[in-house]
Parts: structure tokens; sequence; C-alpha cells
């Protein structure tokens, strides 16, 4: 029996994994002596708590919410373990326990996170606008095509011009790993570095695949809306992106669900393409870290990993 009945999900971080699971999520980083340092939280859905957020559509939006503010908190943790591992040990060469920030450190990364978002949306939602505008464009089938093929190209010259980044790459190892792991565990192969070794690094649960839905359904959707002739056209673009969101988080998991049927394939097989991009193949080092963060997130026993450090 499979255990895709029990749903886990991750994120790369900075050498190292966050996987999620109904009732916790766990981040595991490898340090550079080789020690796994784990930060494992209890974490109940929103929409866990809430039926009403449950419905479809609606539920895409909270997930999409709750997967930022977990992805922010994981990697500054992973950001965290390195910075400390250089700056400070103790006696015994291990991490110091994780330091409490100051309110003006959360304010200053609540900044940045904030501006990054803002630029993410000025460069893959407003700039396309700009240049459809500037090409002319009258009728709002053709604005919003041309729009959204701007949009999309931009977002995988992104992905191609990052690939090359030497601590990128490393990060979309990682990411690798978190897929392969993921695997052996839903089809019970055995949550070991050589039985992950084997499986696919191609997920259709994907965040990769999850935004490029999204970049295909925006296109959809802006089509109702018609050409943008002021600010306020541009603006209520802004207020669908939860739409947006909703909907393509339905479609990823009809896919995930349909992913070995011979009709949902050729609509799934575009995101797995994507994902040569954004993961690559990791060696067993890596596969080891996003075990132990699975394992960490399922509540499974890490003894067997002695070089594992677990945080209060």
């Amino acid at each position: 029996m499979e255990n895709q009945q029990i749903q886990v999900g991750g994120q790369a971080v900075i050498e190292g994994v966050m996987m999620r699971s109904k009732d916790a999520y766990s981040v595991a980083v490898r340090r550079a002596d080789g020690h796994i340092v784990v930060r494992k939280r209890p974490f109940t859905s929103f929409i866990r708590k809430y039926k009403v957020f449950s419905l479809p559509i609606v539920r895409g939006a909270f997930v999409l919410i709750e997967s930022l503010v977990l992805g922010v908190s994981a990697l500054t943790f992973s950001g965290d373990v390195a910075v400390q591992h250089e700056q400070t040990k103790d006696e015994n060469g291990s991490t110091p326990r994780e330091t409490k920030k100051t309110f003006w450190e959360k304010v200053w990364l609540g900044i940045t996170v904030s501006f990054s978002l803002a630029l993410g949306l000025f460069i893959f939602f407003y700039v396309p606008l700009i240049i459809t505008d500037w090409l002319g464009a009258e009728s709002g089938i053709k604005f919003n095509l041309i729009d959204g093929l701007l949009r999309l190209s931009m977002f995988l010259l992104y992905l191609a011009l990052i690939t090359l980044m030497k601590d990128i790459r490393r990060v979309f190892e990682y990411h690798g790993a978190e897929h392969k792991s993921i695997f052996a565990f839903e089809t019970n192969a055995g949550l070991t570095p050589s039985a992950a070794k084997t499986m696919s690094r191609f997920h259709p649960r994907c965040g990769t695949s999850f935004l490029l839905i999204v970049m295909l359904v925006s296109i959809l959707v802006f089509m109702f809306l018609g050409k943008p002739h002021d600010i306020g056209d541009r603006l209520l673009r802004l207020a669908f992106i939860p739409v947006i969101g909703g909907i393509s988080y339905e479609l990823i998991r009809l896919s995930a669900s349909g992913a070995k049927s011979s009709f949902w394939r050729p609509f799934i097989l575009p995101g797995l393409w994507l994902q040569k991009l954004t993961t690559k193949e990791p060696d067993e080092q890596q596969l080891e870290v996003a075990i132990v963060a699975l394992k960490s997130a399922l509540g499974m026993d890490l003894s067997e990993h002695s070089a594992v450090i677990v945080e209060g």
C-alpha cells in the first residue's frame, strides 16, 4: 500500500530542505562540519482549523499564504545556521541555540520580504502590461494573450539565468533531493539515500509546475477583465491574484492525482519539463538531509542518522 494518502510537501533552502506534513514542519540543514541541524515545529493548516475556508479555490489562497510564511521561516533558519556556524561555536563544536531575533530584525525581515514580493509583482505582472500597451494591442483577447506570453517568457528567462548561479544551482540540487525523498516515501521504496537516489526528481506537485499553471491561468482570467485602460484596471488585476492562485491550486491537485493517467499526462508534462531547470541531481549527503527533514516532519525516528542535532 502506498503512502499517497499522507500528503507531504517541501521546499529547498540554503544547504537544506524544509518538509511539511499534516501536523508539523521540519527544516534540516547541513553544516559545513557535516552535522545536520534539525528544527521541528507543530503546524496545523488554517483550512483544517476552519472548514469554511476549505472550499475549492478559496482554500488555495490560504495555502499559498501559509506556504509563503513557512518558506520564509525555513529560509531564515537555514541562513541563521550558516551564519551561526561561522561566527559562534561552543566547546563541543555544536551549533548554538537559535538566537531570538530583535524587534527591529523582525521589522527589517518583514520589509525585505514585502519589498521582494512587490518587486516580483512589478516585474512579472506590471512590466508585461507596459510593454503590451506600448506594442499597441487593442482588443482584449489580443492584449491579454500578448501580455501573458510576455510574462511567461520573462519567467522562463529568469529561471534560465538563475540556474547559471553556483549558489542557486546548489539549492536546486536540494530541490531534487526533496522530490526524490518524497517519491521514496510515497512509493514505500524506503527512506534511505540509496533508495531515494533511484527516484525521479520531477514531481507533479512541485512549486515550479504550480507557477507555470499560474502563468497560464492568469491569461484566461485576465481575458475576462478585458484590456486595462487606467491604473484602476491594473490594480483590479492584482485583486484577482488570489483567485488565480486558488484555481491553480485546484489544478495542481488534479494533476498530482492524475499523474499516471494517459488523459492528464499531456497537461502535466510541461511542468515536469520545466523542472529540468529548477531541480538538479543531488548527491547522497543531500538526499540524507531531505530524508532527515521528512522523517522529522512525520515524527519518525532519527537515531540511525548519527550526525543529527535537534534544535529545541
